[in-house]
Order: structure tokens, then sequence, then C-alpha cells
């Protein structure tokens, strides 16, 4: 049994849910209209302006997404800006992957500096080993190890 099951038993339906939701939007809206009528007249003009102005904002956002894709949109109203829209042009496109190259190129830098100290301290260890005066075999052996574990503890 889910979540929704536990929460809900009576009410398994969809379209019982849908009109429980409704009968909730419309007391909800009665309740709102009861309560406009008692505001003052200078919100509701308030309130009038502001959706009138909401409106038409909604209304200019809809011709704008009707201008064809090559256009250039002008809104001067609104700070003076304009905007490409349209397919993106080659050189676009080439300044967008530039990042991305750049960023794959210094991975791979890094990647190959890492690779070389490696191959640095494993050669600095060689040389050491093959320097000193035991035979590299020595250090496998296990009798070898517990010479040094002895000799470290007086």
């Amino acid at each position: 049994m889910n979540h929704t099951d536990q929460l809900l038993p009576s009410m398994a339906s969809a379209p019982h849910l849908d009109a429980l939701e409704g009968q909730i939007g419309l007391r909800l809206a009665g309740r709102l209209s009861f309560a406009a009528e008692a505001l003052p007249h200078d919100i509701t003009a308030r309130l009038r302006f502001s959706r009138e102005h909401a409106v038409a904002q909604a209304v200019a956002q809809r011709r704008t997404a009707s201008v064809p894709s090559s256009a250039v949109a002008w809104s001067g109203h609104s700070g003076g800006s304009a905007s490409l829209s349209g397919p993106p042009s080659v050189w676009l496109r080439l300044a967008s992957a530039f990042p991305l190259v750049v960023l794959a190129a210094g991975l791979v830098l890094i990647q190959h500096h890492h690779d070389l100290q490696q191959i640095a301290v494993a050669a600095e260890i060689d040389s050491a080993l093959l320097a000193d005066d035991l035979p590299p075999t020595a250090y496998g052996d296990p009798g070898f190890t517990e010479f040094l574990r002895s000799a470290e503890t007086p």
C-alpha cells in the first residue's frame, strides 16, 4: 500500500479528486470575491491597474513570441535592450566551445605533468636501490625485513 492510499483510502479515483479540487477552488474564489468587496476604493483601483498592466505585458510577450526567428526583438520600454533570436552563428558556436577546449587541454596537461612527476619519483627510488650496498633481492627477503624490525627496536 503506497503513501497516497494511506492518506486517502476512500478517495482512490482521479475524477473524485478532481471534483474535490474544483470544490476547494470555488470556495476559495468565493471567499476572495467576498473579501474583495470589503476593500477600500484606492486598493481596488491599484489592483485593477496592476491587473491591466499584467495583461498588457502578457499580450506584448505573446506578440514578440510570434516574430520571425531571424528578427531582432527590441523592447524600448524595459531599459532599451535588444535580443537576438534565431539559430546561432558559426562564430557564436565556436566561442561557446572554446572554454570547453581550453578546459580539456588543461586537464590533459595536468595529467601529463602528474605522470612525469611519478616517473621522476620512481626513477629516484630505482637509482637509490641500485646505488645501495645491498642487492635489490635483499629487500624482498622476509628474513631481511625481520632483521630491519629487530634493528629498529633497541
